[in-house]
């Protein structure tokens, strides 16, 4: 049976290349293959696209099924639209005009957390689910769970502890904005998690556990070269795959590999990925450290999403040093797809996806020596290479995601709440 489907995320992959993004995406598309009529809607705000007056929609994309959401007016403490009235009606008429039987949520920033509860009350029948993609609900440190000071990782929120990370907040208003989400969140019928991990601390936050299914994310299928392991080069040749920041681990991976450098350890390390909207001093931090350890280390720069499999395959392993509970890096899942060993930090998603000693290597988090003496490893124990290709986790096709998602829409009754 055809659905109409809408897929909502908080932002256009076009503009913002970021894991949640591009899973959207790739759903999207791989829901019309399954002979879905399937429209994109994408929220996005004056960093990438100025307001078009009288309307809040943009186009984008030449076939008509993408949509972008302008969204300058948006509360993030509170995930909540501030223009209310300009745009709840502009949504509604969409959701009227697409109707769609399914509407699939990828985030709530930039779309407000009221999204939900406006479909319910436009589309009482309408099945609603949403991929949880990271911890933005539970913590207002850009859902990281990390401390603001000390990078300590944030076991459990609270009140207490939120309102310790940002002093200048009162308490009261953490516990507002707590019961402002779930409220609004009461309306989803299904929640998705890619990652147990990431289950579990929402289990702990306070949504029903019975309501919470894990599907792991794919992607798409692609022709790319063969694993090589090292054969034919030089020196053999890591890389690294994302934007540079601070919780991305940069540092530590730059710093491991200085430290290696001043060994005499021959090797290569590709590093794809820009580093916008961050601090002097931590662009400052890494400009220093690249010029270090040049020319062994190599600033390649962000890259195009459809380029990412063929850089995936120009080296021999892939580093993933987050220092934050990472949920399902689509860099393991591409990596992994390609036999590519990974040296990932042993928290978080990455814990489940990558197993020490059987498909890869795993280290503390924030830690250069250890991630130094994983990438010797690698590099001086071609057995050991062999091992890890040799048992790599082939990740799910897109289509086969896709399929387990639809699966799931189809077990849900609705309407599980009442229109309000």
């Amino acid at each position: 049976m055809s659905r109409r489907i809408l897929i909502a995320a908080h932002n256009h992959p076009a503009l913002h290349p970021g894991g949640t993004e591009i899973f959207a995406h790739d759903l999207f598309r791989a829901y019309q293959r399954a002979g879905h009529e399937a429209l994109f809607l994408g929220a996005t705000n004056q960093i990438h696209r100025q307001a078009r007056p009288g309307t809040s929609f943009q186009g984008i994309g030449p076939a008509g099924d993408e949509v972008l959401l302008w969204s300058g007016h948006f509360d993030r403490f509170f995930m909540s639209q501030v223009d209310l009235y300009g745009v709840v009606p502009d949504v509604v008429e969409l959701l009227r005009d697409f109707r769609p039987d399914v509407v699939h949520i990828h985030h709530l920033l930039l779309l407000g957390a009221e999204f939900p509860h406006i479909v319910r009350r436009t589309l009482p029948d309408c099945r609603i689910v949403m991929t949880l993609h990271d911890y933005y609900p539970i913590c207002h440190h850009d859902g990281l769970m990390v401390r603001t000071s000390g990078k300590e990782l944030c076991h459990k929120a609270s009140a207490d502890r939120c309102h310790a990370c940002f002093k200048d907040i009162p308490l009261d208003r953490f516990m507002l904005r707590e019961r402002h989400l779930k409220a609004l969140l009461s309306t989803v019928d299904r929640f998705v998690a890619p990652s147990r991990f990431l289950r579990q601390r929402f289990i702990e936050w306070g949504l029903a556990e019975d309501l919470i299914s894990v599907i792991p994310n794919g992607i798409p299928v692609r022709n790319v070269p063969e694993a090589t392991n090292g054969q034919g080069r030089d020196r053999f040749v890591f890389g690294y795959f994302g934007n540079l920041n601070p919780w991305k681990g940069v540092p530590v991976l730059l710093e491991a590999a200085r430290q290696l450098i001043s060994l005499g350890l021959q090797f290569e390390l590709r590093v794809h990925g820009g580093a916008p909207f961050q601090s002097e001093s931590f662009t400052d931090e890494i400009a220093r450290l690249f010029s270090e350890t040049a020319p062994v280390v190599q600033q390649r720069g962000p890259y195009r999403r459809d380029d990412v499999a063929d850089l995936v395959a120009a080296v021999d392993c892939t580093i993933v040093p987050s220092i934050w509970w990472e949920n399902a890096p689509l860099v393991i899942q591409e990596a992994q797809a390609l036999g590519r060993p990974v040296i990932a930090s042993n928290i978080g998603g990455m814990a489940e996806m990558i197993e020490d000693g059987v498909n890869g290597l795993t280290v503390v988090p924030g830690d250069p020596r250890a991630l130094g003496s994983a990438m010797r490893r690698i590099v001086e124990e071609p057995d050991l290479r062999r091992h890890l290709s040799a048992n790599v986790r082939k990740p799910d096709d897109i289509d086969t995601t896709a399929r387990r998602y639809l699966e799931l829409i189809d077990a849900i009754k609705p309407p599980r709440i009442e229109a309000a």
